[in-house]
């Protein structure tokens, strides 16, 4: 496409600002890329961090990590992939061809963002690749990042959720060591700890809590057939033991580094942590897909600043606990829970609390930054409603 086209993109200027500017359409830059019009891109609680200033994201970068689109051009290199395809993209940018990529783990790849371990779209410090809350997206190694869904509309809602969250609870679950039969806690019932609890019934789990305080996202929890803990009404580790009998088998951390206090208000930085260890059974399981960041410009104090958390390890290793951590390799299980859908066996969708157009991001950014109006997962259609 010609350099002098632009394209509407959702930008980050400053902590709490996001603007809707004009950009060049991307172009192919190696033989192995593609250019996909995207169709539905999503805003995601982490995209929250660098809208409030908690991370080193400059002015200028192009948000969005959770892409699907239609293939509009590809590279000379690119043999799997063509013109007209319906894709999803996981928000792990990826080259197929590290030692980590080989084994799976592509959300270390080492060959995309260099002197760190992984890349995504449109998040601070995955390098250099532009996110897709616009109306095009340029994807490198197309073949390998890209997954190819059903012609059509159809499940437009449920396959977005491929692109991160879907995946990514489905991580947490499992980095838990959670096997069928085992309950499980979840703290945090944002998309992804929805995600992860919906996962946790989908493997059958014997039970599933899920404890927040906001209470549309505890409703939609109680929808999928969990039991709901607000954590600003009851003491939701004793409650939980209580109401099990005893500890629970695993639980999941899908807060991380900005979790709240009892109050909901002041910033308690391990308090998930902490919980986690105290609900879980000797020689349980503990899976943290929550995000927890090495600098945080916002810390209420000076260790977790630095990324540094009082947690009760001596605990965790007297009860024989085992911990997962990291972000999610979203190839190890796109493909499959893709197939769930198709079936008619998952539908990730229930999160979805809102659907707009790209002129509506940053309005959007506010009402989903302050928990107004129900909103828990935001879906943005660049160029216009999907039939």
């Amino acid at each position: 496409m010609s350099q002098t086209q632009t394209m509407k993109a959702v930008v980050y200027q400053e902590p709490f600002k996001v603007s809707i500017e004009e950009r060049p359409v991307p172009e192919l830059e190696h033989p192995d890329d593609a250019l996909i019009k995207i169709t539905t891109a999503a805003i995601c609680g982490s995209d929250l961090h660098m809208y409030q200033g908690r991370t080193a994201a400059q002015g200028g970068l192009c948000f969005g990590h959770e892409n699907m689109g239609i293939v509009i051009e590809t590279g000379t290199g690119v043999s799997l992939l063509q013109k007209g395809d319906r894709v999803v993209m996981p928000f792990n940018v990826a080259d197929g061809r590290c030692r980590n990529c080989e084994e799976g783990k592509t959300a270390f790849c080492t060959g995309v963002n260099p002197g760190f371990a992984g890349g995504a779209y449109g998040y601070v410090a995955m390098g250099p690749y532009q996110g897709g809350q616009a109306q095009f997206i340029r994807v490198p190694y197309a073949d390998f990042n890209c997954l190819p869904l059903p012609a059509g509309t159809e499940h437009e809602s449920d396959f977005i959720m491929l692109a991160d969250i879907f995946p990514t609870g489905w991580h947490g679950v499992e980095i838990s060591g959670f096997q069928p039969g085992e309950s499980i806690a979840v703290f945090g019932a944002g998309p992804v700890g929805l995600m992860a609890a919906y996962s946790a019934v989908l493997r059958g789990a014997s039970q599933v809590y899920v404890v927040d305080c906001v209470r549309e996202r505890l409703a939609a929890a109680e929808k999928i057939g969990c039991v709901a803990v607000d954590f600003s009404k009851v003491d939701a580790v004793p409650f939980i033991v209580e109401k099990n009998g005893g500890m629970v088998d695993r639980s999941v951390d899908a807060v991380g580094y900005q979790a709240s206090a009892v109050d909901g208000k002041k910033e308690a930085p391990s308090i998930v942590l902490e919980n986690c260890i105290m609900v879980t059974r000797p020689t349980g399981g503990i899976g943290v897909p929550g995000l927890y960041v090495p600098s945080d410009p916002g810390a209420p104090d000076s260790n977790s600043g630095s990324g540094k958390l009082l947690i009760s390890f001596g605990k965790l290793f007297e009860k024989g606990l085992t911990i997962g951590t990291g972000q999610c390799n979203v190839k190890t299980y796109n493909r499959y829970l893709r197939d769930m859908i198709i079936s008619g066996r998952a539908k990730p969708s229930f999160v979805v609390s809102h659907e707009i157009g790209i002129d509506e991001a940053p309005g959007a950014y506010v009402k989903f930054d302050k928990r107004e109006d129900g909103y828990t997962k935001v879906l943005i259609h660049p160029n216009g409603p999907v039939a």
